[in-house]
């Protein structure tokens, strides 16, 4: 029996029309009769590095009784010159999310996933410990089970104060080991008891992987890097799934 967490992510290709340009990771989030794929905002569109695609392919399995079985599903970027993307701001800037809706008639019809739900966010009274373990559910590098088409996990740990915006900035940090390719992966946190809401997916959705997080006055050849990574809070998605 496949685990449902690994069966949440889902593996980002991005395209500039026929040209292969970067691979990412993402996963799904349900609400309502509705399906959404999130990522990160800059998997979509990032005008320091010039990455402008204007169309992603995710993998999808086709068949539940045999994940070898899967295929590629396009999903464009634009329509009439307008993003289809949503993305938000708050005071602090531009936060590094992005959800696009995926419509169920479009979908193959044996199409075999997981999501999240907005059960699967932590609540304004939910405390979580300084150190408490995670998972990130991704595909580092492009790296996969690329017989099943299964996404891999690292262990991580929470690393700043969660629920303070670190340095003003609408994400926490983990301490974890990442890789390009690991932007837009879930932050999960397992559920010790998981009630009827949570039994076919016994994870608390915490975050989205954005990027690592390094000192720019780091020796290079004394210090080893930080080790850390910046985690969008996953409440975002109640406003754009709105």
């Amino acid at each position: 029996m496949i685990e449902p967490l690994l069966l949440t992510a889902a593996r980002i290709s991005t395209f500039d029309q026929q040209v292969s340009l970067t691979n990412a990771s993402g996963f799904f989030f349900a609400r309502g009769n509705r399906l959404f794929l999130v990522t990160s905002r800059h998997v979509m569109f990032d005008e320091p590095s010039e990455h402008f695609p204007d169309r992603i392919e995710i993998e999808l399995h086709t068949d539940p009784h045999n994940l070898a079985r899967s295929t590629g599903f396009s999903i464009p970027l634009y329509r009439n010159g307008q993003s289809l993307w949503r993305q938000a701001q708050d005071k602090a800037g531009e936060i590094d999310v992005a959800v696009i809706e995926l419509e169920y008639g479009r979908l193959p019809g044996m199409t075999h996933y997981s999501a999240f739900t907005p059960q699967h966010l932590l609540r304004p009274s939910d405390q979580v410990e300084v150190g408490t373990s995670l998972l990130v559910v991704g595909f580092p590098l492009g790296f996969h089970d690329t017989l099943h088409h299964m996404p891999v996990v690292r262990q991580a740990v929470v690393a700043s104060s969660f629920g303070l915006r670190f340095q003003g900035q609408g994400y926490f940090l983990t301490d974890a080991r990442t890789h390009r390719g690991t932007s837009g992966a879930p932050v999960v946190m397992r559920i010790a008891r998981p009630g009827p809401a949570h039994a076919a997916l016994p994870w608390m959705l915490l975050g989205v992987h954005s990027s690592r997080i390094d000192m720019g006055t780091r020796d290079l050849v004394l210090d080893e890097a930080l080790g850390l990574n910046s985690a969008w809070y996953a409440d975002i998605l109640l406003t754009l799934t709105e």
